[in-house]
């Protein structure tokens, strides 16, 4: 498989895990199934692809007048337009969807790290003259 295939499943399947754990620990978030959790990915994947860089990018303003809490509030309720969109999967309201995009952004990022911690570090490019010489940084 081609690593940039290998690198989404990898996205989902660390999504799929934020929104499993987000169904354990968050009050007011249930998903009902494993095909309703495959599709909730899916479409999380998308509107965080396609939805959340416009939103940002209109929201400008707002993001820096809170101090990026109002990011925050664009993962929420993006959150809760896939609770509105996906039968099976319920967000309560507001602050239920507040509480579960922190948890998936959360465990995103800590395994994100985990995951890019066990790599070996990339090599530098050689830097070498169109001639073959030794090249010179002054």
């Amino acid at each position: 498989m081609p690593p940039s295939v290998l690198n989404l499943l990898a996205r989902w399947l660390v999504l799929a895990l934020g929104v499993l754990i987000a169904t354990r620990m968050v009050p007011g978030i249930r998903c009902d199934g494993g095909a309703t959790l495959v599709v909730v990915v899916v479409l999380l994947s998308f509107c965080n692809a396609v939805l959340r860089p416009l939103l940002l990018l209109f929201t400008l303003p707002f993001i820096v007048v809170t101090m990026g809490l109002g990011v925050v509030v664009i993962n929420a309720l993006l959150f809760l337009l896939v609770g509105k969109l996906v039968d099976g999967f319920h967000v309560a309201g507001f602050w239920p969807a507040v509480g579960g995009s922190l948890v998936v952004s959360v465990t995103n990022l800590l395994l994100s790290l985990f995951l890019r911690g066990r790599r070996p570090p990339p090599r530098p490019p050689r830097r070498e003259d169109r001639r073959g010489g030794d090249v010179i940084d002054i």
